[in-house]
């Protein structure tokens, strides 16, 4: 006798197995040459992002801060510039590679579309955001879909409506009707276009994802050249900060444009601006986020302290408090009262002794630079 399928429902967690989405996926050598095709049209003057990137350069930082991008010493290479971690305040450089899992409809297989494109387009938001996680992000999950702006728009809500208040969380009988009415006129919308994977297949693998993987974001692409493809944070504390990225290029290939478009949207303005998913986390569904700030060399679990990262105003925490996930090799780092030591000369990153500020010394120093 056949296995049953379990039955679709929006309001129980759905599993990948039952995605009818296929799935390919981008290992790290290959996420390593579409960084060096990148490379090739970078690091010249005026390139917005080599612009961009000398401007973060000449920026002063502060030294206490949560988030920080530096560039401090030689070429415009990944290897070169580091982001502090919001997980555990190290410092890692940028060229830290990534799997790439995306997931899109069949007739996009049946057309033979690759979908290294895919990630090329965004590759230097990939990075920024996988450089801001020492956890978790090892895999990045994207859903290709053919969405316009405003469909864009509508899904991206339905997700934070469905997120807030069915996510480790009984839905009340009010909002069951209205999570079921907007799916319903989202799927009628989609479906009256043509657009392809239907809606009830993006729903499916975006909550399987999010209940299976607990990813740090997810990724909805268009492929619509009149839209966006949009990240989906899954905790404020993985919000980009908006004193770092401001004045981030949008991507636009036109330099002549002037509307207010881009090819991701990426979050300018911080929380303002971001799609942030209003998740609880408890049980099984994981474990509160914490911040915390760990000795700098990669190999060592000593923490020198830990706190719950802030989430959503308290205006939300009526049906319970904010939870976001974490890995499960967090439980056996050391949380102690080493007070651990700055480095002396940038003062930016902290050790446990010094033969851990040895070990790291051959990735610091191509950022240490005395402190000004």
């Amino acid at each position: 006798m056949a296995k049953q399928q379990p039955r679709y429902s929006l309001f129980t967690p759905p599993t990948l197995e039952t995605s009818e989405l296929v799935k390919d996926t981008l290992d790290h050598e290959k996420t390593d040459m579409l960084i060096d095709k990148w490379l090739e049209h970078r690091g010249h003057p005026h390139d917005a992002y080599h612009d961009w990137f000398l401007c973060i350069r000449e920026r002063k930082h502060a030294h206490n801060h949560k988030q920080t991008l530096l560039w401090n010493k030689g070429e415009f290479v990944p290897e070169n510039i580091f982001c502090r971690t919001v997980d555990t305040g190290r410092l890692i450089p940028l060229d830290r590679t990534w799997k790439t899992h995306v997931y899109y409809h069949r007739s996009m297989q049946d057309r033979k579309l690759p979908m290294m494109p895919v990630v090329f387009t965004m590759l230097p938001e990939l990075m920024l955001l996988r450089g801001m996680h020492d956890n978790g992000c090892d895999d990045i999950y994207i859903i290709v879909t053919d969405l316009k702006k405003q469909e864009m728009d509508d899904v991206t809500e339905y997700f934070k409506l469905v997120c807030q208040h069915t996510f480790g969380r009984a839905c009340k009988p009010s909002l069951e009707r209205q999570i079921q009415y907007e799916h319903m006129r989202i799927t009628h919308s989609l479906h009256r276009h043509r657009r392809l994977p239907c809606f009830p297949q993006i729903d499916l693998t975006f909550r399987a994802l999010l209940y299976e993987k607990k990813p740090r974001f997810l990724i909805l692409f268009s492929h619509q050249t009149t839209s966006y493809s949009q990240i989906l944070f899954t905790h404020p504390s993985y919000v980009p900060d908006e004193d770092i990225f401001y004045d981030y290029p949008t991507g636009c290939p036109n330099p002549c444009c002037t509307d207010d478009c881009e090819m991701i949207r990426f979050p300018r303005r911080g929380l303002e601006t971001a799609a942030v998913l209003d998740i609880k986390r408890v049980g099984k569904f994981g474990k509160k986020v914490k911040e915390r700030l760990m000795c700098n060399w990669i190999e060592c679990d000593v923490c020198f302290s830990e706190e719950p990262a802030p989430g959503f105003p308290k205006v939300h925490d009526r049906d319970g408090s904010t939870e976001g996930s974490e890995e499960s090799i967090n439980s056996k780092r050391k949380v102690g009262t080493v007070p651990g030591q700055l480095c002396s000369k940038c003062r930016l990153v902290r050790y446990c002794s010094i033969e851990h500020q040895r070990n790291d010394w051959d990735e610091h120093r191509r950022v240490c630079v005395k402190m000004t």
